[in-house]
């Protein structure tokens, strides 16, 4: 898995992109939030419950159908009703934000791969090119290893959206001078 700082890079820039409106702390906060949640199934190592299970690491969390109840649930339960914008997108928003979490640990060198389908499939899956190195665990994470991993993530996922932010704000400023 990569780090969870870069779980929630990768989904704040994601909506940085994506979103040509000024957003609240609110919104940013709920978007660093989803993009992390998957991550706490990480508590199903210390209950003894395998990491190949649907409820294990990678498992249930990891799924499209977690990424939409997420959504669903922090846009109707976190964000006021006297907000004046309309929840459905925002629901959509927060289920591509943990949506996000997932496909970038496809995109890691280890682990079982990602139950995407749970619970309507066991298969754990990887995308074919898998250039992040898989982050270690726990204390592990402050070595070497865990060194070797977040420059692995700054190659291949912080540069490219610090470049895709970049470039949105750059065209986007663009368009208002115009």
């Amino acid at each position: 898995m990569p780090t969870i700082f870069t779980h929630a890079l990768v989904a704040a820039g994601l909506g940085r992109v994506l979103s040509a409106r000024r957003q609240p702390a609110r919104f940013w906060w709920l978007t660093a939030l989803c993009a992390i949640l998957p991550d706490f199934d990480a508590v199903t190592f210390k209950l003894g419950i395998p990491y190949a299970s649907m409820w294990g690491h990678r498992g249930f969390t990891h799924s499209l159908v977690f990424a939409v109840l997420t959504g669903l649930l922090l846009a109707y339960l976190a964000w006021p009703r006297t907000d004046a914008r309309p929840r459905a997108p925002l629901a959509l928003w927060f289920a591509v934000a943990t949506a996000t979490h997932p496909v970038l640990d496809m995109l890691t060198n280890g682990g079982l791969g990602v139950a995407l389908l749970a619970p309507f499939s066991a298969e754990r899956f990887f995308l074919p090119w898998r250039p992040v190195r898989v982050s270690p665990v726990g204390v592990g994470f402050f070595s070497l290893r865990g060194a070797a991993t977040l420059l692995s993530e700054f190659k291949w996922l912080w540069l490219p959206m610090l470049l895709a932010v970049g470039t949105a704000v750059l065209l986007r400023r663009k368009q208002l001078s115009k």
